[in-house]
């Protein structure tokens, strides 16, 4: 990794002028789009489809020859995982709000939540009718334990923990202060599937996982989501509210009869197609996370030492599932300009990718970024949950730019890179000598 390859005229890669000033670019072709499950979808995938299809079977419950695809998925998940309960659905969006309802999750409540998020963690705190309280991150991106122990209060009800950008912060600390306080803990998993913590699965420190297979995500059916959970009462309101509010008989019918069972569910269930899909990712799963966190380390390991660049604290890297790089400059230019500068060296993915950006394009992963947050939106005339009475509590509350000092400092001087889950060994040289030349002409 610490060779430099020469060019076929002799001249050697990563030296010169930058090629933002008019220099040679280390490379000329773009990187690969950073859809990591996406790029292993194959044989596999289709011969498990086309089995749904030729049975006529693309409901989950009952069909002419049903396939048990969504079944055989959530068998697998938990042996994998150790969960005593999986249950797939229709995204990880879905399964944050089936989280909120399951734990009774409403007005005059509050959430605990980091500031470095996506925008669907406050959607399902705000559609359930809670107030999000945004708690602070640390060095991990993650979730601050020290910050979330000072804010809590007597309208507390629950912790939702977001492990952002592939790998866990201190979950087992965030875990920690639940259990003091008697919070109930969510882990949102949306972008770690395959992520661990000291050898625990992620999704199992707290009362709720969920996770996302949305196209961005690990593993892939497009859309779609689990939730996971151990207790078994939680995980019968977990099925009925992902459906249509019941049960369901043997025989894949609504079961109206169970009068502790008689819910308002969402109708977020999950194909067998889609099913069909996550099974033949999940059996790859493995061999994606390797392959990222793989390259994402060998780069890390090659630019550790690099002067005014710092990384992501990742306190388990055998834990880390590897999508990406984050990264921290002195300041907001030299961020800005840190970035453009690679993406003139060919450190960028095919047009609309968003394998090299500043933190500050980030969009609606920071709190500051979502205008409805901001501005206290509402989906409803009477402004709530943030006008209910029982909501008073939250007036003071706020949601703007200046709220999260680490927060804010890591919006405005972060960088990060994407690892795609198909890097080739010259891939990740580009990137260290790319790296390398940036940092020797931009943060000397």
């Amino acid at each position: 990794m610490d060779h430099i390859k020469t060019t076929p005229q002799g001249s050697q890669r990563g030296t010169g002028p930058l090629a933002i000033d008019g220099g040679r670019p280390v490379r000329t072709r773009p990187l690969p789009w950073e859809l990591p499950g996406a790029h292993w979808i194959g044989e596999e995938e289709l011969e498990l489809i086309q089995r749904v299809i030729r049975a006529q079977s693309p409901f989950r419950f009952y069909g002419p020859d049903l396939q048990r695809m969504v079944d055989t998925f959530e068998d697998e998940w938990k042996a994998a995982f150790g969960h005593r309960h999986a249950l797939a659905v229709s995204s990880g969006t879905a399964a944050l709000s089936i989280a909120m309802s399951a734990l009774e999750i409403g007005p005059g409540d509050e959430v605990m939540v980091p500031g470095y998020l996506w925008v669907s963690c406050v959607s399902a705190i705000v559609r359930a009718g809670a107030i999000p309280r945004l708690v602070d991150i640390d060095d991990t991106f993650c979730l601050d334990p020290d910050d979330l122990e000072r804010k809590i209060g007597p309208h507390t009800r629950a912790v939702l923990c977001v492990h952002m950008s592939g790998a866990p912060g201190r979950i087992d600390r965030v875990a920690a202060v639940c259990r003091a306080h008697g919070l109930a803990l969510i882990e949102d998993c949306a972008q770690t599937a395959g992520a661990s913590f000291h050898g625990t699965p992620v999704g199992r420190f707290g009362d709720i996982g969920i996770f996302s297979f949305q196209l961005n995500k690990n593993m892939t059916a497009g859309d779609g989501g689990l939730i996971v959970c151990e207790d078994d009462t939680l995980h019968r309101r977990i099925v009925a509210l992902h459906d249509l509010g019941y049960p369901r008989t043997p025989a894949g019918r609504l079961d109206t009869n169970d009068q502790d069972i008689q819910l308002w569910g969402m109708g977020a269930r999950l194909s067998e197609l889609s099913g069909a899909m996550l099974l033949a990712q999940l059996r790859k799963l493995p061999r994606i996370t390797g392959a990222m966190r793989s390259a994402k380390w060998r780069i890390r390991a090659a630019l550790e030492n690099t002067q005014g660049l710092s990384f992501r604290n990742v306190p388990d890297p055998q834990g880390d599932s590897g999508p990406f790089l984050l990264m921290e400059l002195p300041d907001e230019h030299l961020a800005a300009r840190f970035v453009a500068a690679l993406r003139a060296e060919g450190i960028s993915g095919p047009a609309g990718s968003l394998a090299c950006i500043t933190m500050r394009d980030w969009g609606l992963h920071w709190y500051s970024n979502i205008p409805s947050l901001v501005h206290r939106r509402s989906n409803t005339r009477d402004g709530y949950p943030w006008t209910h009475p029982a909501n008073a509590f939250a007036q003071a509350y706020g949601y703007g730019a200046g709220t999260l000092p680490r927060c804010d400092a890591l919006h405005a001087n972060g960088a990060l890179l994407t690892i795609a889950s198909c890097l080739t060994d010259e891939d990740v040289d580009d990137i260290v000598v790319a790296m390398r030349k940036v940092s020797a002409a931009v943060l000397r």
